[in-house]
């Protein structure tokens, strides 16, 4: 068996000879002298595609055709393989495929859309690392929580799942998103052109191709419940996904806890994937503009209210293209930013939620966890 695995470094690592998948796992770190030799290591990046990702993603093409006279393809797959394999379509550079991904995240497209337009210009997505291989077993951790909930199309792009969608998709999602006059013109005419079909769920080569998703963001809110069970608060778990612009769902998430019945410590859990707009050249991520934009929710909580707080955290660790995972605002928070001349309204107009936290030391910096199921929202009140 074989696979690959993110390190607080971002290191995909791929046992030769074997089989690959581009998984995330927790657990002790393995040191660069403890590696066995058997053991290709690839230092590819998250959440942007580098030149290791796309060395990964071919090696991965590589032994997927060496598995079809040994038996098969074991792949691990998890959320981050969109970046941490990464091979271009013919006629496209991997610099094409990274400012295309970065325009359609800074407008804010959900995963399911940057997905099917990853797809749809690559040579190991979409179906087409199962296409390479005789028969592959996939073991899923889903961070995909919509349109289709842990969709394994979606997951990492699906490189072994067939692709339901098409280029002509791809395309109306590009003018949908606004960004088309920003993508590289190779691009636009792949799209037009339609390029190369990526395989689709009744193809005949995937028909020895199999998923099974084994963890979610389901297992993360249990697992969060049973800790707030335990020291004695009342849970309520909101099994819907969040979703649409992070400082609106924050918000809402915030007014929806301070709408249970008082009268004894409450902790609400939710767990989704919110969206950024971009506008300003500040920093930060989607569950740091959560927070933030739960903040004036919080200020205004009723008055049976005593204390309150709301922390909202990438379960992988990483929040945006920042080192911190997330925030946490409570009741204090605007006084303390006051002091500090911080204003949550200049924060968010900037999109530079991060340097309005880190002078609070309000941060959730807790580094890659090495998994990832989506965004985790926890708030606590004590009447």
């Amino acid at each position: 068996m074989a696979m690959s695995l993110e390190s607080p470094e971002g290191r995909a690592m791929l046992p030769a000879g074997t089989a690959l998948g581009p998984g995330l796992v927790s657990g002790p770190r393995v040191q660069d002298s403890e590696l066995p030799p058997s053991l290709e290591w690839f230092d590819a990046s998250h959440p942007s595609p580098n030149a290791m990702s796309e060395a990964a993603g071919r090696r991965a093409l590589a032994l997927a055709e060496e598995s079809r006279s040994r038996g098969g393809l074991i792949v691990l797959l998890s959320g981050g393989a969109s970046s941490m394999l990464a091979v271009p379509a013919a006629g496209l550079s991997l610099a094409d495929k990274v400012l295309t991904a970065r325009a359609l995240m800074n407008a804010g497209a959900p995963i399911a859309d940057l997905n099917c337009v990853r797809k749809h210009l690559s040579a190991v997505k979409g179906g087409w690392l199962a296409a390479s291989a005789r028969q592959t077993l996939t073991l899923a951790i889903s961070d995909v929580h919509g349109p289709i909930a842990d969709d394994p199309a979606v997951i990492g792009s699906g490189p072994t799942v067939g692709d339901p969608t098409t280029s002509s998709d791809a395309l109306a999602i590009v003018r949908r998103a606004g960004v088309m006059e920003r993508l590289p013109l190779r691009v636009v005419a792949h799209l037009e052109r339609g390029g190369d079909e990526t395989p689709k769920p009744d193809d005949p080569r995937l028909v020895q191709s199999t998923c099974e998703v084994i963890g979610n963001r389901h297992i993360a809110m249990d697992g969060a419940a049973r800790a707030a069970r335990s020291r004695g608060y009342t849970v309520r778990v909101i099994h819907a996904p969040t979703s649409g612009e992070a400082r609106e769902a924050g918000a809402a998430f915030a007014t929806q806890a301070f709408r249970d019945p008082a009268g004894r410590p409450l902790c609400m859990i939710a767990s989704g994937e919110t969206t950024v707009h971009v506008h300003g050249p500040g920093r930060g991520g989607r569950n740091q503009e959560f927070a933030l934009g739960a903040l004036r929710v919080i200020e205004s909580r009723p008055s049976d209210i005593g204390a309150a707080a709301l922390a909202s955290a990438g379960t992988d660790g990483i929040d945006g293209p920042t080192d911190a995972a997330g925030a946490i605002v409570d009741a204090t928070t605007s006084a303390r930013a006051k002091a500090r001349g911080l204003r949550p309204e200049a924060a968010l107009a900037a999109n530079d939620a991060y340097d309005f936290f880190a002078p609070l030391g309000d941060l959730i910096m807790w580094g890659p966890t090495g998994t990832n199921v989506g965004d985790l929202h926890v708030m606590l009140l004590h009447p």
